[in-house]
């Protein structure tokens, strides 16, 4: 299969405004891709803007909140007008969540549901009719939640376990239409979207990150991506604790159980602990 060039293509990217968004627009720009920017953090964007223009490329910043449908084909509709075209979707924005389910909020579970996978949906329903005429290509970043179960995250693997089956199922219907759709599946990434998952009532979990192996760079998960998208590829697996998830999971479930509990049970302790302390201090009547 020959390779993808995106040298001249436009490539919309959301939740670009740093981390690991920011990394992949900047290894396509890095390929002469013409990059969108979606992202809240107006700044993040801006400033990202400004750095692939002295870099020689091109970058439109668009604010955005993505569980907006509207705002989603706003944007879309801005990108068209503004390059004539789009090509590939990288749907990449997302939020953690870090609670064991008997403490956490219905809420919680909503929200990350919303920005994890409709948010998603809604970038790709308005994207869909240009990626058809372009026959393009889909990125959606999940996760190794996406997969397998993940411990006092029930929220975050429910949403990314969503969007497998979305976006698995949409790859049949758009297989005819020339158009291409990757799954990215990373193990823990060094950037803010841990640092800022929500805990059980809504508010920034206030007890330390548990992991499993060394976090990987936003740079090298990056450099994946691209050389996946370039490849055609289907499922991209990236750091060896994916890949240990993804064939243990499978080959050996109640072992991967055992092993995940073993190494990420602080987390649900913590947070019980958090919890329990909280009614502690709250007033008896």
């Amino acid at each position: 299969m020959a390779r993808r060039s995106f040298a001249g293509k436009t490539v919309l990217v959301t939740g670009a405004g740093g981390g690991l968004g920011r990394a992949v627009a900047l290894r396509f720009a890095q390929a002469g891709a013409r990059i969108a920017a979606l992202d809240k953090d107006a700044t993040g964007i801006e400033s990202l803007s400004v750095e692939i223009a002295d870099r020689g490329g091109q970058c439109l910043a668009l604010p955005c909140d993505i569980t907006d449908a509207e705002a989603c084909a706003q944007a879309v509709a801005a990108t068209v007008q503004h390059f004539g075209t789009l090509d590939v979707l990288v749907n990449n924005a997302g939020m953690s969540q870090r609670s064991g389910f008997a403490v956490t909020d219905l809420a919680v579970i909503r929200r990350v549901m919303d920005v994890n996978f409709y948010g998603a949906v809604h970038c790709t329903k308005a994207a869909l009719p240009h990626l058809v005429a372009a026959r393009g290509l889909i990125v959606s970043v999940s996760s190794v939640a996406g997969y397998t179960p993940l411990i006092a995250r029930t929220g975050y693997a429910a949403s990314k376990h969503a969007m497998h089956g979305f976006f698995e199922s949409l790859r049949t219907e758009l297989a005819p239409a020339g158009v291409d759709v990757m799954m990215v599946c990373p193990s823990f990434i060094a950037t803010r979207i841990d640092r800022n998952a929500l805990g059980g009532d809504g508010q920034p979990v206030r007890h330390a990150q548990v992991t499993v192996g060394d976090p990987l760079s936003p740079d090298a998960v990056a450099d994946r991506i691209f050389a996946g998208a370039e490849r055609g590829r289907r499922l991209l697996l990236v750091g060896r604790t994916a890949w240990q998830a993804w064939w243990v999971s499978r080959l050996a479930p109640r072992l991967y159980e055992k092993l995940m509990a073993r190494r990420l049970k602080g987390e649900l302790e913590s947070d019980l602990i958090t919890h329990r302390a909280d009614q502690d201090r709250k007033p008896k009547t």
